[in-house]
């Protein structure tokens, strides 16, 4: 998957990594996250608990494998209640140019059943609906830091 954001990569980093900044975008329309936990380093552990529609709730966690801001984030994700087998390995490649951030995401699973179960879940909206969320963000937070470097 891939994105283009109007802002530069280490905002677009800092809002994949930062608590603070992932409650106000991430998850699908109708979700949010409840729990937040970052510690970010490698071998830092982090878990996100989100709150969706009739009190539905979602848990992931995994461990980051590399950290290098603000250009790549990797980590293990491996849900509560799985529908698959194994973890996934979720690589971000964060490219800017001309203060605008390309956010390259790879998902490797463990298995090709675990790739093709996901891929018949709605992940492409709910990852299009978080990402436009985002965009909002980093828009608001860009005009801010123009306003006031």
């Amino acid at each position: 998957m891939s994105r283009l954001f109007e802002a530069p990569a280490r905002l677009v980093f800092a809002a994949f990594t930062r608590p603070d900044l992932l409650v106000r975008w991430y998850g699908a329309h109708g979700w949010r996250l409840a729990e937040c936990d970052v510690d970010l380093r490698v071998g830092g552990r982090w878990r996100f608990v989100s709150q969706g529609p009739e009190g539905a709730r979602m848990a992931q966690a995994g461990v980051y494998r590399q950290v290098e801001p603000p250009h790549r984030l990797v980590y293990t994700e491996l849900f509560d209640d799985q529908s698959y087998p194994g973890e996934t390995v979720v690589s971000h490649e964060f490219t800017e140019v001309a203060g605008r951030t390309t956010v390259t995401t790879t998902l490797l699973y463990a298995t090709a059943q675990g790739r093709d179960t996901v891929l018949r879940y709605p992940m492409a909206r709910g990852a299009g609906q978080s990402f436009t969320r985002l965009a909002d963000l980093l828009r608001s937070a860009t005009t801010t830091e123009e306003e006031h470097p």
